[in-house]
């Protein structure tokens, strides 16, 4: 008797859930030309904001700076040593970076000495 009445729950469940999409449906079709109407009316303001936020450009290095070359591979070293590598703009073998001679760039290298060629430009 009780797996009688388990039947009869579960059966009557299911039917309403497939009306619940059927009405759906149509509820969605109006919605859809008034989401892109207001889409229109955004669009200016947001060119607006892209004109008032000016581009920045690189700064160039001044003073002294350095040519750093990647001469080892980062394969089976600690993650830090990547970072450190990407950090001072070199990712392959044989790339070369010339970048500003500052005490923190001075740590970088000393990091990973072992894994780069170090030339100072005048």
């Amino acid at each position: 008797m009780a797996e009688e009445e388990k039947k009869a729950k579960k059966a009557p469940a299911k039917k309403p859930a497939a009306k619940k999409t059927e009405e759906k449906k149509p509820a969605a079709a109006k919605k859809a030309p008034a989401k892109k109407a207001e889409a229109k009316k955004d669009a200016p303001a947001k060119k607006e904001a892209a004109k008032k936020a000016p581009a920045k450009a690189k700064k160039a290095p001044s003073g002294k700076t350095v040519r750093v070359t990647q001469v080892g591979s980062p394969i089976g070293r600690k993650a830090y040593q990547r970072a450190t590598l990407i950090g001072l703009g070199l990712n392959k073998m044989h790339r070369t970076s010339e970048l500003e001679d500052t005490p923190a760039v001075r740590g970088m290298i000393n990091k990973v000495s072992h894994l780069v060629k170090v030339e100072d430009v005048a």
